[in-house]
C-alpha cells in the first residue's frame, strides 16, 4: 500500500454499509457535517459500495450527496443526481453459468441469486438476506440458465453450511483468475468480472478527474473493501472491521457507531 499521507487530499471514498452508516443504517450528524465540509473545500465525496444503484437514493438523500457513486463492488458508476448509470462492466452470461455448474460441483446445496444492477434474480431457496435488494424488483427464477439470460453484474452465492470467508476460498480454488471473487460480511460470495473491484472503480473515477492516488482517502470494513484500501493512499478501516481488513489498514479509526470516518475526515481537513 502507499505511504500513507493526512494532508492533501484529492478525494474522499468510502463503503457505506457498516462503515460510514450506524449499525442501524443512519448516517450521523456528525458525519453528515464532514461530508459537507469536505463538499465545501473541494474534495470529492464518494460512495463506494457493495449495493446497487437503486438502493441509493434514500442514502444519498440522508448524506445530502448529487456527485457519483461506485455501486456493486466497482462494476457501476452511478450518477446519484441523474439517477443514470455511467459505465457498467459486466460477467459475460456464459462465463457465469460455467461457473454456476463448476461451483454446484464443488458444494452441493450452493443457491445463486443475479445482480443486474436494475434487478435481482434469484432461485428458490436463496434466502432474503438482501433486505435492501429484495424490496427492489426481485424474480424468482426456477431455472439456472434464467439467472443469466443476459450478461449479469455479479452472482451472489449462498451455502447454509459456509459463512462469508469459507465460501470465498472455496469459490477462489474454484474460479481462480477468470472472475473477482469477494465478500462482504454475510454468508455469500460475490463473484464480478475479472479485474473488477471498488480499487478498480476507484482508480478509474481518480484517472477521469485528475486525482493521484496518494491524494485518496479510503475507508472500508470488510473484505470486498481490501482492493479500496490498496488502491489508496490512506486506506482506513473502521474498529469493527474484518479481521482482514484490520491486517491491510494504514490506520484503524473508531467503529461506524462512533463516528470513526467523520473523526478521520475532520482531522485530514484540519477540523
Amino acid at each position: 500500500m502507499a505511504e500513507a499521507r493526512t494532508d492533501g487530499i484529492g478525494l474522499i471514498a468510502t463503503d457505506l454499509d457498516g462503515t460510514l452508516l450506524r449499525s442501524d443504517g443512519t448516517i450521523s450528524e456528525r458525519t453528515r457535517a464532514a461530508i459537507r465540509a469536505a463538499e465545501a473545500a473541494g474534495v470529492p465525496f464518494v460512495f463506494v459500495t457493495g449495493r446497487p444503484p437503486r438502493t441509493m437514493r434514500a442514502v444519498a438523500a440522508e448524506a445530502g450527496l448529487t456527485g457519483l457513486a461506485i455501486c456493486a463492488n466497482g462494476a457501476i458508476l452511478y450518477d446519484l443526481a441523474e439517477e443514470a448509470v455511467r459505465r457498467h462492466d459486466k460477467l459475460e452470461a456464459d462465463l457465469a453459468i460455467a461457473l454456476i455448474e463448476e461451483l454446484r460441483q464443488a458444494a452441493p446445496g450452493l443457491v445463486f441469486a443475479t445482480e443486474h444492477g436494475h434487478a435481482l434474480g434469484y432461485e428458490p431457496g436463496f434466502p432474503e438476506i438482501f433486505s435492501d435488494a429484495m424490496r427492489h424488483h426481485p424474480t424468482r427464477v426456477d431455472l439456472v440458465h434464467r439467472l443469466c439470460d443476459a450478461d449479469v453484474t455479479k452472482l451472489i452465492a449462498h451455502h447454509p453450511e459456509h459463512d462469508g470467508d469459507s465460501l470465498t476460498a472455496l469459490a477462489e480454488a474454484v474460479v481462480g483468475l477468470r472472475a473477482f471473487v469477494t465478500h462482504s460480511g454475510g454468508p455469500y460470495v460475490e463473484i464480478g468480472a475479472a479485474g473488477v473491484s471498488k480499487g478498480s472503480g476507484v482508480a478509474a473515477l481518480c484517472e477521469a478527474l485528475g486525482v493521484r492516488r496518494e491524494a485518496v482517502a479510503a475507508f472500508g470494513d470488510m473484505p470486498n473493501d481490501l482492493p479500496l484500501l490498496a488502491f489508496a493512499g490512506l486506506g482506513v478501516a473502521v474498529a469493527n472491521a474484518h479481521p482482514q481488513v484490520l491486517a491491510a489498514a494504514d490506520e484503524v479509526t473508531a467503529s461506524n457507531d462512533e463516528d470513526g470516518v467523520a473523526r478521520v475526515i475532520e482531522r485530514l481537513l484540519g477540523g
